[in-house]
């Protein structure tokens, strides 16, 4: 059984910066790309950034380039999302999620088989 738990969100205020954890349980990790994906109120989930992996590959969504940057720690079994120079339309809670087949990561959240229960992130201006 795959568990997957967020963590590091709160409130901020614009340029500020925060850095989410996401502690992943379960065989094969490393096998796996994983991805963060946010919900802001009223919106749609949408991508944020997911790494493959190795962790030698990373995309990102163009809202977020420059400014947040995923990383992964295979012996953890823990995958990061640092996030600089926050702006208050990064506003949404936070989800952290495992694809469902190794491979490269993916922008469709279709492609994810486990998601954890997120973590909110407030930018106040």
């Amino acid at each position: 059984q795959v568990h997957v738990v967020e963590s590091g969100g709160g409130l901020v205020h614009t340029g500020d910066s925060l850095r989410l954890s996401c502690q992943v349980s379960g065989l094969y990790f490393s096998s796996f790309p994983m991805g963060w994906f946010r919900q802001a109120p009223g919106k749609e989930r949408e991508f944020v950034a997911t790494i493959d992996w190795s962790g030698d590959k990373t995309i990102y969504a163009d809202s977020v380039k420059g400014r947040f940057t995923i990383s992964r720690d295979n012996a953890k079994n823990t995958v990061s999302l640092q996030m600089n120079n926050l702006q208050p339309e990064d506003t949404a809670v936070y989800y952290c999620a495992r694809t469902k087949n190794p491979g490269f990561g993916s922008r469709w959240d279709a492609d994810y088989a486990y998601w954890g229960q997120g973590t909110r992130v407030t930018v106040s201006s």
